[in-house]
């Protein structure tokens, strides 16, 4: 086992490993659980403690918590042993993700993210052993702070328009260009970065090229400020006649469209996993809340109205659960799940903005303050209806999975 700390850290890895059952446990066996035990102790004393400094302060410290999630191993829980990982499948790494909603904020479950599952699929995938050992690695023991260069101002969830550019000359690529919406981009230490590295077609002329942060000709033009996932640093950043050496290809030239494509199916996955917790927690809040909160000498929650609707609410958050549970069960046997990635994360994008709009108003003018977590979860949550995708695009994919899209 070679998660970073050694001692009861690699004995509980171990002896995961050794327990695991099949996919279709759905994620929820005791090997879970025992998994998600772990983390909470470190959220609860390594994070959630500071939540309300750092979401003032507009910034978290990243290595600083990485460094201890990667201690722990909660960074690389389904990447391979040989580079600091658990070796675990998939369903574990969303096991963490269900439990990081436990964060009393989005931001730092966003970061978590980025780092564990968004930044690092096709490096582990498809990347060189000898890029592995430089970036994968540090990245899962939290020694790098990792971002993904996809996003630019004038194309998001429309990858195949973007125009940073990476040019071939010599045994060097010459990156321009620019990237927007870059979460953890002012403390990053390297970007998965998306540019076209030739003038094909669009679906063929971009490749995927781990980009060292430090490099003459990155800008980090500015952090931008935030309605939510304040705590969570994201940045616009440019890039001018910058050189990296063509080793850091990911894969193959021209392959980067078809790499990002995959890595959005563990990316979506993991969005919907860290909002389940959330929005439970909301509900189960807002209970206690409605149940003491007295309008006309009666408690709020006594209405039919609203304890009807908050049993709805429920209902529809563990359907979506059960939505994801059956998408990763597939996708650990080794099946595509664009198409149910895509139905989970156009549902979670809209039950958190349901969930959390609804619940807020059960709470009446203490809904709109800053004491409450409704409050900060209705402005973090709803970055669930663009982030990873917006309600369009997984409207297209699934029609398009479902051959309902008319022929051009």
């Amino acid at each position: 086992m070679a998660l970073r700390g050694g001692g009861r850290w690699a004995r509980l890895g171990s002896a995961l490993r050794g327990r695991s059952s099949g996919p279709r446990d759905g994620g929820d066996t005791p090997q879970h659980r025992d998994l998600r035990a772990a983390l909470r102790k470190i959220i609860d004393k390594e994070i959630n403690p500071f939540v309300d400094k750092w979401e003032e302060e507009g910034q978290f410290p990243a290595h600083k918590v990485f460094k201890t999630l990667g201690q722990a191993g909660f960074l690389g829980v389904d990447k391979p042993t040989e580079y600091g990982g658990m070796g675990l499948d998939f369903s574990y790494n969303i096991a963490v993700a269900e439990e990081l909603g436990n964060i009393r904020c989005g931001g730092i479950p966003m970061a978590i993210g980025v780092q564990a599952g968004m930044a690092t699929p096709a490096l582990t995938r498809f990347g060189s052993d000898e890029l592995k050992k430089q970036f994968l690695a540090p990245t899962i023991a939290g020694d790098f702070v990792a971002c993904l260069g996809i996003s630019e101002p004038g194309a998001g969830s429309d990858v195949a328009n973007i125009k940073t550019t990476a040019v071939r000359k010599g045994d060097e690529y010459v990156i321009n260009g620019g990237k927007m919406w870059i979460t953890s981009g002012s403390q990053a230490d390297w970007m998965c970065l998306l540019a076209n590295t030739s003038e094909g077609p669009p679906h063929r002329n971009k490749s995927l090229i781990c980009l060292p942060m430090n490099l003459p000709g990155i800008h980090v033009a500015k952090k931008i400020d935030k309605l939510g996932m304040r705590s969570s640093d994201t940045a616009q950043i440019f890039f001018e006649d910058v050189k990296v050496p063509s080793k850091n290809l990911i894969g193959e030239e021209g392959k980067g469209f078809t790499y990002q494509m995959l890595q959005f199916q563990e990316e979506r996955l993991w969005g919907v996993a860290t909002v389940l917790t959330p929005l439970e927690t909301i509900i189960q809040e807002t209970i206690d809340y409605t149940r003491q909160r007295k309008v006309f000498d009666q408690s709020v929650l006594h209405n039919q109205t609203v304890h009807f609707r908050l049993a709805e609410l429920a209902t529809e958050v563990e359907l979506l659960r059960s939505l994801l549970h059956r998408a990763v069960a597939l996708y650990v046997e080794g099946n595509d799940v664009t198409k149910y990635a895509s139905m989970a994360k156009l549902k979670a994008g809209r039950l958190a903005r349901e969930v959390t709009d609804s619940c807020l108003q059960f709470w009446g003018g203490m809904g709109f303050t800053s004491e409450v977590l409704v409050s900060r979860f209705y402005r973090d949550l709803r970055l669930m209806s663009i982030g990873g995708g917006t309600d369009e695009t997984m409207l297209s994919i699934i029609c398009k999975y479902m051959e309902i899209l008319p022929s051009k």
